[in-house]
């Protein structure tokens, strides 16, 4: 975890002007960075484990094969990747601690398509929506009632919190709730900035190489289901697209959206179906025409873990040969994961095609 004065250096990094991705010389092909963004699912939480499992399984082995040689996952020499603390060559277990996320088959298919290396730059944390967490600069701040209303929730809490424990915690202030709106946009471009700023020295293959941010994949929804964020999530996706082009300096920055799916095979209903639609919807922009693409993740379901999953905890051996992870979390299943981020880099590719 970092540091407190870690933190505030990132997010002051983050303010600083956009980053300026040199231009190649004459005959220099530049470093091709793509930037992943989203909340635990973009993390990756496919277990290492299974995918092991499932690479050495007559069943499943197909699926994997282009993954491997000589029985052991590919280490790319031509595909890099930085998630937070974490770096190296692109291979398994580049998602949350012991896992493996849509990062792996998206530069596996991306690094087959160029000649020049691939940077990839993964800025994903749990649990953090687009309404508050990743709220884009250009959406404002929620109206001054609903700011009161968390403030007065949050204070509730802390007084409760001191009356039972006979503390004496400060109580939180409306600047502390305002500081919190866009905390996680702010992290995400500190992050592509000190990545791209120091690329030479985290990836010495890379070194005196020009770079060219080159494209963007959302995969986020989950914790905008609550409180009626839902219902903003079609304008707060607008203004993500059109922020993140402003501040990384790309205005046609082509941009794909792997559109939330946990509903699997069953129509999604609720607050999921509302931003499934919205972003879907995204396709529609007609200033978004030809940059922008989403796709729908349900279909990609893997149904196997999706049949077995509601009795996972009576077949625990043979669960653990499927899927690892709750339906918030595609069950974690290694095949759909996988298929996830095969689609994100179809998605890129087509709208590089279109930008030729």
């Amino acid at each position: 975890m970092r540091s407190h004065a870690t933190l505030l250096a990132a997010l002051t990094a983050a303010l600083a002007p956009a980053p300026a991705f040199a231009q190649a010389p004459s005959g220099t092909a530049p470093v091709k960075v793509f930037v992943l963004a989203g909340q635990s699912n973009m993390e990756g939480k496919a277990p290492n484990a299974l995918l092991d499992s499932q690479a050495a399984d007559p069943r499943t082995k197909e699926l994997f094969a282009h993954l491997r040689k000589d029985d052991k996952w590919v280490v790319r020499d031509d595909v890099f990747i930085k998630f937070l603390d974490r770096k190296g060559p692109l291979t398994v277990g580049f998602g949350s601690p012991n896992r493996t996320g849509p990062e792996l088959e998206f530069g596996t298919a991306i690094g087959n398509h160029f000649e020049e290396p691939v940077l990839l730059i993964k800025t994903a944390w749990g649990g953090h929506s687009l309404y508050k967490n990743f709220r884009p600069p250009s959406a404002g701040l929620p109206a001054a009632e609903l700011l009161q209303g968390e403030l007065d929730r949050l204070q509730a809490g802390v007084k409760k919190f001191n009356e039972k424990n006979k503390k004496d915690a400060p109580l939180p202030t409306l600047d502390d709730v305002k500081k919190g709106y866009g905390a996680s946009y702010r992290m995400m471009l500190a992050e592509v900035k000190e990545a791209t700023a120091n690329a030479g020295t985290l990836f010495p293959a890379l070194k005196d190489r020009p770079l060219q941010i080159a494209g963007f994949v959302w995969f986020q929804g989950w914790n905008d289901q609550y409180n009626g964020a839902e219902v903003e999530y079609e304008a707060n996706l607008k203004h993500l697209i059109n922020d993140v082009r402003k501040d990384l300096g790309a205005p046609k920055l082509p941009f794909v959206i792997a559109a939330m799916g946990q509903n699997g095979s069953k129509p999604a209903t609720g607050p999921m179906l509302v931003i499934q639609k919205a972003q879907m919807a995204m396709n529609d922009v007609p200033e978004f025409k030809g940059t922008v693409k989403a796709f729908r993740t349900d279909v990609l379901v893997d149904k196997v873990a999706e049949e077995l999953f509601p009795k996972w905890r009576e077949n625990p051996e043979q669960w653990k040969l499927v899927g690892g992870d709750g339906g918030y979390h595609y069950f974690g299943s290694a095949v759909w994961f996988n298929r996830i981020g095969k689609a994100s880099a179809d998605a890129m590719l087509d709208l590089l095609k279109e930008q030729k």
